[in-house]
């Protein structure tokens, strides 16, 4: 069972503003090793950074003055993707996987439905336990109940888990989910 996820956020694109793009009447100038050259205007920075061959990149526009940097510009925006794709790269999403347990449920079938919890749990998931009360089962709640807690404790013994939402009872269903941690 997949439970749906909240919609992506979707960063925005940070633009670097360069040259003679940059508003600002006079700036903080930072050479190209990131030693500073003091405030001076703004048109005096880009003839400095032109005569070096490079631009002028406003860094952090929000200061008082401006912080620029005299940098390759191309160079510069293309590390800048770069870092941005590994760091997408690397990042993982957390899912919740369901695990469906039954008021019947077999000993070994229960020991399979560890194993699954634990694989899913090593991955980085969480894990959602849930079981459907159909017919008789429903006067039965309390008995669901203590097999969701009997399974936490089981898997609590093999590998240190925590409860990420209680136990809770929904009409036919009872659910917990149960996280790595």
């Amino acid at each position: 069972m997949r439970i749906s996820r909240r919609p992506k956020k979707i960063e925005p694109k940070r633009i670097y503003i360069y040259n003679e793009g940059i508003q600002a009447p006079e700036v903080l100038v930072l050479d190209s090793d990131g030693k500073s050259l003091g405030t001076m205007p703004t048109a005096e920075a880009v003839r400095r950074a032109r005569e070096r061959e490079l631009d002028l990149v406003e860094i952090n526009p929000k200061a008082t003055p401006p912080v620029a940097k005299m940098i390759d510009y191309g160079q510069f925006r293309y590390a800048m993707e770069k870092e941005q794709r590994l760091r997408k790269a690397h990042q993982h999403v957390v899912d919740v996987k369901g695990i469906r347990l039954s008021m019947r449920i077999g000993a070994h079938d229960l020991e399979i439905r560890k194993t699954q919890s634990l694989k899913f749990l090593n991955q980085g998931d969480k894990v959602k336990v849930e079981i459907i009360l159909r017919g008789r089962e429903h006067q039965q709640g309390a008995l669901a109940i203590e097999l969701v807690k009997k399974f936490f404790t089981e898997l609590s013994t093999i590998e240190k888990v925590h409860w990420e939402q209680d136990i809770e009872r929904q009409g036919n269903k009872v659910t917990g989910v149960i996280a790595k941690g």
